[in-house]
């Protein structure tokens, strides 16, 4: 344990001294992630209801999910939902974090206050609204509007991970590209954009997970063959508890942490 009196920083100050710290990180750590990680051993279980822990053990809640025909088709929409909202908000999002970080318009900073909303209001209320529009627009039950949907609500994250990044960003690197000849364009995507690829890698992560893991308005918006997992989840709750759910939630667990394992490797690759 030597360790411990080792610097724990360039200021000296120990390891020993900051152990409270640790522990402390520890205890939110396991209180955040062990509810989650509980889900996964009872995924595995012979038995026909939730149990934990499984007294006995088995795959057929995986062969039950990856075996039906209604559960693939959910789970094609949602993949479905979250790279095209992830295509169509990461872009949005970085465009308005650039537009409002270079703009010198007083209105301007009552934009954001705008662009915010979607996660501001409750999202049954933005749920609600949305279904309503829909309704005239016929697009409910539509992949198109399940995505236009959740692109409204990743949006905003997209904006705020960007707009973080380009604050910590020197404008005059890109004023000097300008001055040497190239488009504003051409100067954010050759100087700009690379400095700020781990904030857009990551704003894009969060924007597929947005739609990926959301259930209010796809409880509105989804249905028929276009119903997402999370509504097929909810809807199979609603009857009975199956083991199956745990599964797909271990599913959906695996493929959200790959994905933010996958954006911080790339994102700092170079």
């Amino acid at each position: 344990m030597s360790w411990l009196g080792g610097p724990a920083s360039e200021t000296q100050i120990t390891h020993r001294a900051r152990l409270w710290l640790y522990v402390l990180a520890a205890l939110v750590m396991a209180f955040l992630v062990l509810p989650t990680l509980i889900v996964i051993p009872m995924s595995f279980s012979a038995s026909q209801y939730l149990e934990f822990p499984p007294r006995h053990w088995s795959l057929r809640w995986y062969a039950n999910y990856f075996g039906s025909a209604v559960w693939m088709q959910a789970t094609a929409t949602s993949l479905k939902a979250g790279a095209l909202t992830m295509l169509v908000a990461t872009p949005l999002g970085t465009m308005a974090a650039y537009g409002l970080f270079v703009s010198r318009l007083r209105w301007a900073r009552l934009v954001p206050a705008l662009l915010l909303a979607p996660i501001v209001v409750p999202v049954i209320l933005v749920g609600i609204g949305i279904f309503y529009a829909y309704v005239k627009l016929k697009l409910v039950n539509t992949l198109l509007g399940l995505v236009l949907a959740h692109s409204m609500l990743a949006v905003p994250l997209v904006l705020v991970v960007v707009s973080a990044a380009l604050k910590s960003y020197d404008m005059s690197q890109e004023r000097a590209a300008r001055s040497l000849g190239a488009s504003r364009p051409l100067a954010f995507l050759l100087v700009t954009l690379p400095q700020i690829r781990f904030a857009v890698i990551s704003s894009a992560v969060l924007a597929f997970l947005t739609s990926f893991d959301e259930v209010v308005v796809a409880m509105f918006v989804s249905g028929g063959d276009n119903s997402t997992l999370t509504r097929a989840m909810f809807d199979a709750l609603r009857d009975q508890i199956d083991p199956t759910i745990a599964a797909i939630s271990t599913v959906m667990i695996l493929i959200s942490s790959l994905l933010v394992v996958l954006s911080q490797v790339f994102g700092r690759s170079r």
